[in-house]
Formats: C-alpha cells, sequence, structure tokens
C-alpha cells in the first residue's frame, strides 16, 4: 500500500496510511534506519463497552493535510459508534518529537467514556531480535530501546496521563502482541519485555452529549534513556498543543518563504505546489540525501526498497527546489556528493543516507567484458544542477568549495569516459538502470555536465580547461547529432547499443530524449526536438480516461496491461510532466500554454486524496503503483509550475 501521508523534519520521518497508523519510522538518517519496518502501530477506541481499530470497514476517513504545512488532518467517523475523530500529526521541526493531537466528538445525548489505546509495534534497527519495552514509572511513560536507539511513549487528556499499559511478545510462537490484549478495553500491565516484542498504552476521558473532548499523544527518540525523558519533559512543559500548533506554523512560514505570483494557475495547482515543496522537504535529510522514496510496503515486491539515494533524483530534485528558491536545504546535497565522489570522479549507482555506497545490481563484468557498473548521467546531472543553482542564486564561494573536489574531478572523468569513434560518451546503464549502452539522455546529461564546468572554470578563471571541458562537450553534440538522430524516424533514437560487434540503433520510444532540450543541447523548438517530442507525445500517450504518459514503449515494470497499442506502458507522473515542458518552453503565446496547464490540472486530478504523488498510476483506475510518495515526482511537479509561471510572465512582457 502506497503511504497517504508523511511527516518529518530532516532526520526523524514518519509514515502513516490511510488509517492514521504508524507504519514507517525512520531515525537517525531520513530513509535509514526503519523502525517499525511496514508494520502496523494500531489505534483502537473502547466506548460503550465496544471497541473497535481504526482500520474497522466502518470508519469514515478523509485524509489531509492542514493548508500549506506538515501537519495532518485526518477525520474520521465512525456511524455505529456515535464518535468522530479529528486528527493532527506532526514532527517538530527541530528536535526528534512525534506529536498527535486527537478531538474526539460525542454525536450521542448522554456522557460517554472513551478509551484511546495506541500499539507501538517497533523492530528497533530492523530487527526484532534483542528489543526491550518497559514501563518507567517515574514519568508514567513506556519506552523501547536496543544499543543507541529509544524511543518513549506518552500522552495526555488534560490532567491524566496514561490510563493503562502493558509490555508484551508479539510474532513469537502464538503470541500475536498486545494489541489483543487491547480489544476488551482493559490492559493487563505487564511491566517489560524482551526479545521480538510490542507495547499498549491507553487514555481514559468522559466526553459529555455533542461535545469534544481532546487527547494528545507522543513519542521522543533519542540515543539514551536520559535523552528521551529530557525531551518528553520538554513536550510536558511546553504543552503538545502548543508545540503542535508551532510546528503548523513553522512550515505555513516555510512554504510560503517569498511571494509568488501564481498568474492564472487554479488554487489546487497551487495548492499541490506547496504541498510537494514540503514532501521533497520530507524525503530530505539535514546531511545531504536525497532519499527517491519511503514507502517500505514496496518490499513485498522488490525485496528491496527505495529508501537510497540515487543522485540522478538527487541532482534533478535538487535542480527543482533551487529553481523554486529553496537553495538552503539542498546545499548539502552537493556537499554528500563532493564527499561520496569515487578517485575515479564518478558517482555509483546508489548511495544509502549514511553515504556510504547502496545495493546495485550493475556487474562489473557482463558477457565476459570488464565494465563501470554506473549510469554516467548521474555523475553529469550534479554538475548540471550546481550550474543551474549558480545561475539561480549566484553563491560564488559555494562553488568555489566545490571546483576541486567535485567539479574538476567529475569532469575529468567525463572528459575520458568518451568513445573516440563516435565522439559519445562510452556505454553505462540507462537512468532507468535497466540496459547497457550509449543512451541519448545520458550523452545529453554529459554534455549539460560538461558545459556546466565549462561554465565554472570560466567563472574562476581556469581558461584552460574551460575550452578543454567545451571542447569535448561540443564533441559529444555533433556525436548526438550524427548517431543518435536518425532522419528516417524523424525523431532521437532511445539510444545505441553493442550487437555482434556493430552499434545498432535502439527504435523504443522514449520518454527520456527530452533531456536533448533540458540539459541544453538543443533549442526546445528545433525542428529535431519538436519532431521527437511530437512522436513521443502521440506513442506514449496512454488511450484511457486515465491518461497520462508512459516511459518508453511496451514498459514492463508493474505493467498492468499487454494491449500496448492503447497502453503502451503504465502512465508515470514525471515523464507525462516532461511532455508539458517541453511545450512550455515552446510556448509563444499564452494560449500555448494551455494543454501544459491542463497536464497540472491533470497531475492534482490523479493526486491521491492526501495531495501524495506516486511514481506511477494504473492505466485503467487511475489507483497509485509502486512507491508514494515518489519524491522525484513531487520535485518534477515543482520544477513545471516554476517553468510555466516564468514563461507566462515572459509572454505577458511581450
Amino acid at each position: 500500500m502506497p503511504r497517504h501521508l508523511v511527516i518529518g523534519n530532516g532526520k526523524f520521518l514518519i509514515n502513516l496510511d490511510q488509517h492514521s497508523y504508524m507504519r514507517d519510522l525512520y531515525y537517525p538518517f531520513v530513509g535509514q534506519l526503519n523502525h517499525i519496518g511496514g508494520y502496523q502501530c494500531r489505534v483502537g477506541i473502547w466506548v460503550d463497552g465496544a471497541f473497535v481499530w481504526l482500520n474497522d470497514p466502518e470508519w469514515q476517513f478523509k485524509l489531509a493535510y492542514v493548508e500549506d504545512s506538515l501537519v495532518t488532518e485526518v477525520t474520521a467517523t465512525h456511524p455505529g459508534l456515535g464518535i468522530t475523530l479529528l486528527m493532527n500529526d506532526g514532527v517538530h521541526q527541530r528536535e526528534d518529537i512525534y506529536l498527535k493531537r486527537i478531538q474526539i466528538t460525542n454525536h450521542k445525548n448522554t456522557v460517554r467514556e472513551v478509551r484511546m489505546f495506541f500499539n507501538q509495534d517497533l523492530l528497533i534497527n530492523e530487527t526484532e531480535v534483542g528489543d526491550t519495552a518497559a514501563y518507567y514509572p517515574a514519568t508514567n511513560t513506556v519506552f523501547h530501546y536496543k544499543k543507541d536507539r529509544y524511543f518513549m511513549f506518552n500522552g495526555s487528556t488534560g490532567t491524566e496521563g496514561i490510563y493503562q499499559y502493558s509490555t508484551g511478545v508479539k510474532r513469537f510462537y502464538n503470541a500475536e502482541g498486545t494489541w489483543r490484549d487491547a480489544e476488551d478495553g482493559h490492559l493487563m500491565g505487564n511491566a517489560i519485555a524482551q526479545g521480538s516484542v510490542d507495547s499498549t498504552i491507553s487514555f481514559r476521558l468522559f466526553v459529555p452529549p455533542d461535545t469534544s473532548q481532546t487527547l494528545y499523544y507522543w513519542m521522543t527518540a533519542g540515543k539514551t534513556l536520559e535523552e528521551v525523558k529530557k525531551l518528553d519533559t520538554y513536550v510536558k512543559d511546553s504543552h503538545p498543543g502548543k508545540l503542535l500548533d508551532r510546528v503548523t506554523i513553522y512550515w505555513q512560514r516555510w512554504a510560503n518563504k517569498s511571494e509568488r505570483d501564481y498568474c492564472d494557475l487554479p488554487a489546487e495547482v497551487q495548492r499541490l505546489f506547496k504541498q510537494s515543496l514540503l514532501i521533497v522537504r520530507t524525503q530530505t535529510d539535514v546531511n545531504g540525501a536525497i532519499i527517491a522514496a519511503n514507502d517500505s510496503d514496496i518490499m513485498q515486491s522488490n525485496r528491496d526498497h527505495y529508501s537510497y539515494m540515487w543522485p540522478r533524483d538527487g541532482a534533478l530534485i535538487a535542480y527543482s527546489m533551487s529553481m523554486a528558491g529553496y537553495q538552503g536545504m539542498i546545499i548539502p546535497f552537493f556537499n554528500f556528493c563532493a564527499n561520496v565522489l569515487s578517485p575515479e570522479g564518478y558517482l555509483h549507482h546508489k548511495y544509502n543516507p549514511d553515504g556510504t555506497v547502496g545495493s546495485s545490481w550493475h556487474p562489473y563484468v557482463h558477457s565476459g567484458r570488464v565494465q563501470l557498473p554506473i549510469q554516467e548521467d548521474e555523475t553529469a546531472l550534479v554538475l548540471f544542477a550546481l550550474w543551474q543553482d549558480f545561475q539561480k542564486h549566484g553563491s560564488l564561494e559555494f562553488a568555489q568549495s566545490l571546483y576541486r573536489n567535485l567539479i574538476r574531478r567529475a569532469a575529468r572523468f567525463m572528459s575520458t569516459y568518451i568513445d573516440q569513434e563516435l565522439n559519445l560518451p562510452k556505454p553505462s546503464y540507462d537512468l532507468w538502470e535497466e540496459r547497457y549502452g550509449i543512451y541519448t539522455f545520458t550523452a545529453s546529461a554529459v554534455y549539460g555536465g560538461l558545459i556546466a564546468a565549462s561554465d565554472f572554470s570560466n567563472l574562476f578563471g581556469d581558461e584552460e580547461r574551460a575550452n578543454r571541458y567545451k571542447h569535448t562537450a561540443e564533441k559529444i553534440k555533433s556525436g548526438i547529432l550524427k548517431h543518435l538522430w536518425d532522419e528516417n524516424e524523424g525523431r532521437f533514437v532511445r539510444g545505441l547499443y553493442m550487437e555482434d560487434g556493430e552499434w545498432i540503433k535502439d527504435y523504443t520510444l522514449e520518454s527520456s530524449v527530452y533531456g536533448i532540450f533540458e540539459f541544453g543541447v538543443l533549442p526546445a523548438d528545433d525542428d529535431r526536438v519538436v519532431r521527437t517530442m511530437k512522436a513521443n507525445k502521440a506513442g506514449l500517450t496512454i488511450k484511457t480516461e486515465v491518461g497520462g504518459s508512459a516511459r518508453y514503449h511496451h514498459d514492463y515494470y508493474f505493467q498492468r496491461s499487454t494491449d500496448i497499442d492503447n497502453v503502451p506502458g503504465n502512465p508515470w507522473i514525471i515523464c507525462t510532466l516532461w511532455i508539458a515542458e517541453w511545450e512550455i518552453e515552446c510556448a509563444k503565446s499564452l494560449a500555448d500554454l494551455e494543454s501544459p496547464r491542463k497536464t497540472l490540472e491533470w497531475v492534482v486530478k490523479h493526486a491521491m486524496e492526501s495531495g501524495v504523488l506516486p511514481e506511477q498510476l494504473d492505466p485503467f483506475s487511475g489507483d497509485p503503483v509502486s512507491v508514494a510518495p515518489l519524491t522525484w515526482s513531487h520535485a518534477t511537479y515543482v520544477l513545471t509550475v516554476v517553468k510555466y509561471l516564468n514563461k507566462y510572465k515572459q509572454l505577458v512582457k511581450k
């Protein structure tokens, strides 16, 4: 299942599902480690002797965020119980504290005793071995710990704290967990459990007829018991409700930190733009890693996850956020890349949030040949994004700090990793990580990266290097125009692959050839680009009511249909937006912006109820497919809106 709601502060990230259950808890890095791992931290309610969990089918949910913030606004009504819950969840903007406010409304005409139950199902450091859950009487709290990871749970109904508690064994022999103990409305009070354990705590309120009462639940995270106790005291002394209100205000100020004229874009497009900024922020670790996605349910089909930093995703996301005016949050990304760059000057396939190299399926040897297991676009795009950032913000000292250890080293690698016969980058894996060859997207990215390196060298008076990088870039451009353009097809091909000692063109329609204009090889209105993008729009559009554009013709990843003529692949948010970006670049009048504006509205229409964007959609139902939220989807939406607004203002001035 996708994650419907996400909250975080750059080092502490929590994903909530459609029932407002915690499903993923990442700490101390965004994306590393996951201390819940997709299990359910259940929330339940006992009223008048009846007990239900929030995943009971009779609950009617409405999922949203408080406007322009990273605080949730979830309404759940249970007609049978005569109860409505208004729930707000947030993570403190600075401290590692999760806060939850529940306003309980009693729709019946009698005073009712209400008990709320919260189950903590943790697997600390991603394993259930050796956890401890214990009641701590000095503060009337429950905490879980292992090694240097501590999580303390508490709450308040005003004057009262935890009403009852229990700890116990879970998923071991016949033990399901203490959440089962809650279902009679009473907890046994077991004070400690060790091994594969969970805990449940409850709170009691008396709610008058047609009236609301509020309770708070919170969790603090730290490296020691003293640290989580100190944070717990901070919550109590500051009042959890006031802290949650301050979290809301902080993110509202962050999302609206600068005045922005949204021109003719409708309110719902503006709203998703600001929400996308916020969601990208949650997926960005304070140490620089920009994580692709943190929806752990993908492991059910992949046996791996998306909680890595792909330098390609990271660079394009950093580019988007910089263009939107959020340079401060992406500066650590470029420092991260400088620190992890290999001695040879290239970036690896992907990285863990702590900077170690992530898992990979790219081999060093294939069919008896030694090869570099890289996607060269990832190295190139970091330099491209860095130059775009400099042009936007002019941070000369920051660029200078990266000139020697990132820019020059990466440019040296790209300048030497060239097939001299083709004047194209040597083979590497494509941006989708599926095939090995020479690709239009990769070659365009390398061109853009080398032009960026040349511009930086000029900036710092290093004319010899500037000329060398520019000369190599122009050679690559000539190679692209000679070998990757096909006159008979009238478009750029996906790429070249080696077969029996010869380079063969891959004619598959491929959305990523948008890189030709995005990275500056040719202008968007060049006839060759126009013909290519028109062919993509015609051949990759999904011919169902859902619409949208596929990655490429006959895309097999999570494939939903074999009717390739009508459904060449599932619609991807980013690929659909790439066509809109091209239409924006080509627009000569305000009327030309109608199509990309409709694409932005299409994205809004196919966002989840909470505003979260997935990687791809089911071509028939429009339901999310693969991970959600996908950071790249939100960032591409941000970039497309920024480009739209810039072009609109240019056209109005004419």
